[in-house]
């Protein structure tokens, strides 16, 4: 309620505006009637006081600071019965009210201020009922329309006929996921912020507004939570004024309601989600029982059996280094892998992504092999990077032309990931390299593997610092024998590269520089990966 409403009160009627009349749109939330020399320490920001003046009687030239105070708290006016105690009002003080636009009303003598204050209050008391039951008529008229299916498309229709603006829907990353206006034209006036680089500046706050300098247009922002986590924005284009009482009180109905239809589709995505890493799952374990199960059970997930496939899997880096528990951490990778499937997507590119544990997998629908994945995943990369600060690593399968020896390139994905993690890289894309000597390998007899790893690494594995020999030693024939390079990739000093490598020398009774005996170390360390010991 405003002053200008204010002085409409029936125990008002006779009285004056004698300063400050460009300040009547003030908001009036509270009403306070005080005769005290430190009345202003007790007042709120849209309080009206009225007072008879009784403690500035005898020192008027005081009113003038209880103005400037008023003004300063944001206080919405001061009324005052001159003709009681104060014959008049100096003209300082009228002249420092009309430049702060701070409303002074002269009350009559024969008002009393106990009826004002009642009446007052009654008024306020009165607009707050009946904002209160328009919001509860709002919210049961938002509810309804999401239970009955027709989808925050329809409810953000609605809101924006009651507010006579525009409405889109943010997702948290900034995306548009539903508008009261065409797809188009939403994504047009997104992207245009974007372009502006203001959706990336938004401030954490759960209302703000701001207006753009090439199109003179004012915006208004609110914040969608779920869970105490930030879900998206609700876009307004248009002024919402926070002293609209009635508007702001729709706004946060809707956005109550469109809290609990995002953890709803929320709910549903995560359990479509559960089952389709169970499929998947079973499916590069081998556990279906026939191909024409595999085949219908990938129609359930809307994949193209048809299609060729190129697996890709990815890891963050120092995930498992996380100090927050084990949900947490899983939370916080579930949002990243789903903001990068996103992003995927919008790349209009067929992807499916599954997820096994701290792994994201994807899978990309395509006809032929070309860069256009791998500069994909350097995007994703980027953008992870920049967004949550994670380091992330790739490996690529190589293409299939059947769904069923997905798995296949499934398994590419994750030997070339391991090879790239063991070579210490960091932030990289390793795509599959066909390892003949691996096949050859899983196609002998254990019995024969294991001899012939212990006879060539048996002096290295007795050893307590086995598994440090070890993997320098594997990271040094990765890196071609450059102790140089080899020093980079395990982030120690080369001398300290070198003691270890002339100490397996030392052990092994042979020299690294031999063809043949780093031949023989080459195969035992890929013995050793394929035998898991």
């Amino acid at each position: 309620m405003q002053v200008s409403d204010v002085i409409k009160v029936p125990s008002l009627e006779g009285c004056t505006i004698i300063a400050g009349e460009s300040g009547l749109n003030r908001e009036v939330l509270y009403v306070n009637m005080m005769d005290a020399p430190d009345i202003a320490q007790y007042l709120k920001p849209n309080e009206l006081l009225v007072t008879t003046a009784y403690h500035l009687k005898d020192q008027p030239a005081l009113l003038a600071e209880l103005v400037q105070q008023m003004h300063e708290q944001g206080c919405a006016a001061l009324g005052i019965k001159t003709k009681r105690f104060l014959s008049e009002i100096p003209q300082q003080v009228l002249q420092l009210a009309r430049q702060c636009s701070f409303p002074i009303i002269e009350i009559p003598m024969q008002s009393s201020l106990g009826d004002i204050v009642n009446q007052i209050l009654s008024k306020i008391l009165d607009k707050r009922t009946n904002e209160l039951i328009s919001a509860i008529d709002v919210h049961r008229q938002f509810s309804e329309q999401i239970m009955s299916g027709k989808g925050i498309d329809k409810l953000l229709i609605s809101l924006s006929n009651m507010v006579n603006f525009p409405v889109i829907l943010l997702d948290q990353y900034s995306k548009p996921i539903a508008a009261s206006i065409y797809n188009r034209q939403a994504n047009t006036i997104v992207e245009n912020l974007y372009v502006k680089d203001i959706v990336a500046s938004f401030p954490d706050a759960s209302f703000f507004s701001f207006s753009t300098v090439h199109d003179q247009q004012t915006y208004s922002v609110f914040m969608v939570y779920t869970h105490n986590k930030k879900a998206g924005y609700l876009l307004i284009r248009g002024e919402i004024f926070p002293s609209d009482h009635a508007t702001m009180l729709t706004i946060e109905q809707a956005t109550n309601v469109i809290s609990f239809a995002l953890m709803k589709e929320n709910a549903l995505t995560q359990y479509s989600r559960r089952v389709k890493n169970e499929f998947f799952y079973n499916f590069t374990e081998g556990m279906f029982t026939s191909d024409e199960e595999i085949m219908n059970r990938a129609k359930e997930f809307s994949i193209d059996t048809s299609k060729h496939y190129i697996c890709a899997t990815g890891k963050m880096e120092g995930m498992d280094r996380m100090f927050g528990s084990y949900t947490q951490n899983q939370l916080e990778m579930d949002e990243i892998y789903q903001y990068m499937e996103e992003e995927l997507v919008s790349l209009s590119l067929s992807t499916h992504l599954f997820t096994r544990g701290d792994t994201c997998i994807f899978l990309f629908g395509k006809t032929d092999y070309d860069l256009e994945i791998i500069s994909s995943l350097e995007m994703i990369q980027e953008k992870v990077e920049l967004r949550f600060d994670q380091i992330l690593s790739f490996g690529v399968g190589n293409l299939v032309r059947d769904f069923l020896h997905v798995r296949d390139s499934f398994k590419e994905a994750m030997d070339a990931l391991e090879t790239g993690r063991l070579s210490g890289k960091k932030g990289f894309i390793q795509s599959y390299k066909t390892k003949d000597v691996l096949e050859l390998i899983r196609s002998m007899p254990k019995e024969d593997l294991l001899e012939f790893y212990d006879n060539v690494l048996h002096p290295l594995v007795t050893d307590q610092e086995d598994d440090t020999l070890l993997h320098t030693i594997f990271v040094y024939l990765e890196a071609h024998c450059q102790i140089s390079e080899t020093a980079k990739r395990l982030f120690v000093h080369r001398n300290t590269v070198v003691y270890r490598l002339e100490k397996c020398e030392e052990l092994l009774g042979r020299s690294l520089s031999d063809p043949e005996t780093s031949l023989q170390i080459r195969l035992a360390l890929r013995i050793k990966k394929v035998l898991g010991i």
